[in-house]
C-alpha cells in the first residue's frame, strides 16, 4: 500500500507538495513528487500502484516502456550520441552526414524519435528537388544518411526503423556531373601537352603533371590518396612492385596494396628520390586538379566537356584505369579488386564501352548460319570420337589453338591479338619499349 506524507523539511513552505512512497514490480522501494492537492496525490499513488501491479503480472512489458519514454527523449541529444559514433570515419564525412540529417530534421520539425516518419522524410526531400536545390544522386545521399541514422536508434531507442522500405530515385535519369575515359591516344597527348607546356598550373610544372596524371592513370588512384603517397608507399624490389595506401588515407578507411606495372616501375625508380619520408606531391589534395586536366587537354585541341561527359582529372585517370583494364581482357571480379570496389556495379559505373568497343567484342562471336557457303565462315565439326575438326577455307590448314584459329595467313587473327593491337599500352613520353 503507497503511502502518502510531506517531507519535514518542507515544513513552513507555503502550499509544499505531497510525496508518495510505493514499490515497484520488482519489490523495491520508490518515491515520486505527487501534488499540493492531497486528492491528486492519492489519484497518482493509485495509477503507481496499479501499473506496478500490471507489470508483475507481465500485462505491461518495462522494456515497452522504457522504449515509449526513449522514443518520446528530444532528439537532439540522439544527435549527439549518434555523431560521436560515427568517431571512426573521416571528418568530412561526420559533418556532411550531420548536416543532411539535421536538415531534414529541423525542415520536417522531428521533435523526438516518434515523430520520425517516411511519408515526411520524402516531403522535406521532394520539395527540396522541385527547388532546384538536389538532384537524383544528392536526394539518395539524403535519404542514407536519415536511413543510418535511424538504424542507428535501433532496438535502443526505437522498435523498428521508420524508414524500412523508402524508395531512391533512379540516378540514371538526372546525372549532373557525368564523366567519360579518355582514349590511349588522348591520355597520351594529355602527358605530352603537360610536358611541352613550359607553364605551371596550380603551382605545378608540366613534367610534374604529367607524372600525377600518369600515377593516377597507372594505379587508379583518387587525388587525394595520391597526395598521401611518400617514397615509402612503394616497394619496388618486391615481386610484384607495389603501392600501398595507409588506411587513414584510403576513402573506405581500409590499408590497400596494390601491384605495379613493370614498365612504370623503372619511371619510379627515377622519380621517387625525395625524402623518404615526405610527400611527394603534398598540397595534391587543395588543388584544383579539374583545371589542370581542362587546360592540358584544351592546349592540344582535345575538349574538356562532350556529349559522353567531362574529362576532369578523375575521369582521366582513374575511370580511364578502370575502363582499359576491362578493354586489355581483365576480368570484372579482377576490376573490382584493382578498383578497391566493395560491389560490382559501383565498378561498372567506372567502365565506358562504346559501340565500337562493343562492336570489337561480336567480332569474337563464332557462329555459322546453316545451309551458307560463306568464305569468311569457318565451320567446326565434330568427329565421330567427339572430338573439334576444322574446315579450312582455302588451301592453307589451320589448327585450334589456346581458343584461337591459328593460321599461317597474315590477316587471320586471334580475337586476344586484335583486342591488343587495337588497344596500344600508353606510354610515357619520351621513353622506349
Amino acid at each position: 500500500m503507497a503511502s502518502i506524507y510531506k517531507r519535514k523539511q518542507d515544513t513552513g513552505k507555503k502550499r509544499p507538495a505531497y510525496y508518495i512512497c510505493y514499490k515497484d514490480h520488482e519489490g523495491e522501494k520508490r518515491t515520486k513528487k505527487g501534488f499540493t492537492d492531497k486528492k491528486e496525490t492519492e489519484l497518482l499513488a493509485a495509477k503507481l500502484e496499479l501499473e506496478a501491479m500490471r507489470r508483475r503480472e507481465g500485462l505491461i512489458d518495462p522494456e515497452e516502456e522504457r522504449q515509449a519514454e526513449r522514443r518520446k527523449a528530444p532528439l537532439e541529444g540522439h544527435l549527439e550520441e549518434f555523431e560521436k559514433s560515427l568517431g571512426k570515419t573521416t571528418d568530412k564525412h561526420v559533418k556532411l552526414t550531420m548536416t543532411r540529417i539535421r536538415r531534414i530534421v529541423d525542415e520536417a520539425d522531428f521533435g523526438s524519435p516518434a515523430d520520425i516518419d517516411a511519408e515526411s522524410v520524402e516531403a522535406v526531400l521532394m520539395e527540396m528537388k522541385d527547388n532546384g536545390e538536389i538532384g537524383h544522386k544528392t536526394y539518395n545521399h539524403y535519404v542514407a544518411a536519415m536511413y543510418q541514422f535511424c538504424t542507428w536508434m535501433v532496438p535502443k531507442r526505437m522498435l523498428s526503423n521508420p524508414l524500412m522500405g523508402i524508395e531512391k530515385l533512379n540516378t540514371e535519369v538526372d546525372v549532373r556531373h557525368k564523366r567519360r575515359a579518355l582514349k590511349p591516344e588522348e591520355f597520351q597527348m594529355l602527358l605530352k601537352s603537360a610536358r611541352d607546356s613550359g607553364i605551371s598550373i596550380q603551382g605545378y610544372t608540366g613534367e610534374e603533371r604529367a607524372r600525377i596524371y600518369t600515377i593516377s592513370y597507372m594505379t587508379g588512384l583518387r587525388r587525394k590518396e595520391i597526395s598521401s603517397l611518400t617514397p615509402k608507399s612503394f616497394d619496388l624490389n618486391s615481386d610484384p612492385p607495389t603501392v600501398t595506401v595507409e588506411a587513414a588515407c584510403s576513402k573506405h578507411r581500409r590499408k590497400d596494396v596494390l601491384p605495379l606495372h613493370e614498365e612504370f616501375v623503372s619511371l619510379l625508380n627515377e622519380w621517387l628520390i625525395c625524402d623518404p619520408g615526405e610527400p611527394i606531391f603534398p598540397e595534391l589534395a587543395n588543388r584544383r586538379t579539374w583545371l589542370m586536366v581542362k587546360k592540358d587537354l584544351e592546349r592540344v585541341g582535345i575538349p574538356y566537356e562532350t556529349d559522353e561527359g567531362i574529362a576532369d582529372f578523375h575521369a582521366a585517370g582513374r575511370h580511364t584505369y578502370i575502363t582499359e583494364l576491362l578493354r586489355n581482357g581483365v576480368s570484372i571480379p579482377e576490376a573490382m579488386k584493382l578498383a578497391r570496389h566493395s560491389d560490382v556495379k559501383t565498378t561498372m559505373k567506372y567502365t565506358h564501352i562504346g559501340i565500337n568497343d562493343q562492336h570489337r567484342a561480336v567480332q569474337n562471336l563464332s557462329w555459322e548460319y546453316p545451309g551458307s557457303n560463306s568464305e569468311t565462315t569457318n565451320r567446326q565439326n565434330v568427329s565421330s570420337d567427339g572430338s573439334e575438326e576444322v574446315t579450312p577455307i582455302n588451301d592453307e590448314t589451320p589448327v585450334v589453338s589456346r581458343g584461337c584459329l591459328d593460321s599461317s595467313s597474315s590477316d587471320i587473327k586471334c580475337p586476344k591479338r586484335r583486342e591488343r593491337d587495337s588497344n596500344p599500352r600508353s606510354q610515357f613520353p619520351g621513353t622506349q619499349h
